[in-house]
């Protein structure tokens, strides 16, 4: 049962995807609560899945290495979305989100000229 602090919405879109959207904390009490819904979607057949992180005002090293236990643990892709600064912060200093197939923000104009 998922901890208070932490709300995982499952959506099955399609065959062979879904959406887990999360809502709370991910951290060293809550992350097992993911990797826990991830592993019963991929015993269902689900193998790509989709992570709405929109909902999550707090991610530590506990979050981040449930998402590697659940990418080294399937056979198709997971996709982070809806991450807030904090978040993306992170994975770009560990280098997970590519590994992870975290969708980079749009660069603005003024951003590729100065670049």
């Amino acid at each position: 049962m998922p901890s208070q602090l932490l709300t995982i919405e499952v959506s099955r879109l399609d065959a062979g995807r879904a959406r887990l959207r999360l809502t709370g904390e991910l951290d060293f009490d809550t992350a097992p609560y993911l990797i826990a819904a991830a592993a019963e979607l991929r015993l269902d057949g689900y193998q790509e899945l989709l992570i709405d992180l929109d909902g999550v005002g707090l991610c530590d090293s506990s979050g981040l290495s449930a998402f590697v236990v659940i990418h080294r643990a399937g056979t198709g892709p997971i996709q982070l979305t809806g991450m807030n600064p904090q978040v993306e912060q992170l994975l770009d200093r560990t280098g997970l989100g590519e590994l992870l197939a975290a969708p980079r923000p749009a660069a603005t104009d003024d951003a590729r000229e100065a670049g």
